[in-house]
């Protein structure tokens, strides 16, 4: 996969919680460790939009909370 190199300012608690994370060996670099939070971000906004498509808009915020509680799911970042 081609990548790009970029440059991005982020909150220091969470860029230091990222690199906490990658010392800890959750990814092999931060750049990886980012990587797979926007992919996990991006296909969070995907799966939304495909359950929009089938409930005729946003699918109800209860059903939601039910099946992150069913799914064990942690609630979505708030950015």
């Amino acid at each position: 996969m081609r990548t790009e190199r970029v440059t991005i300012s982020l909150p220091a608690d969470l860029l230091a919680a990222a690199r906490e994370a990658v010392a800890h060996g959750a990814a092999p670099s931060l750049s990886a460790f980012i990587a797979d939070a926007l992919a996990a971000r991006s296909l969070r906004e995907r799966s939304l939009a495909t359950l929009a498509t089938l409930y005729g808009g946003p699918p109800p915020r209860d059903q939601l909370e039910e099946a992150r509680r069913s799914l064990r799911l942690l609630p979505p970042a708030t950015v």
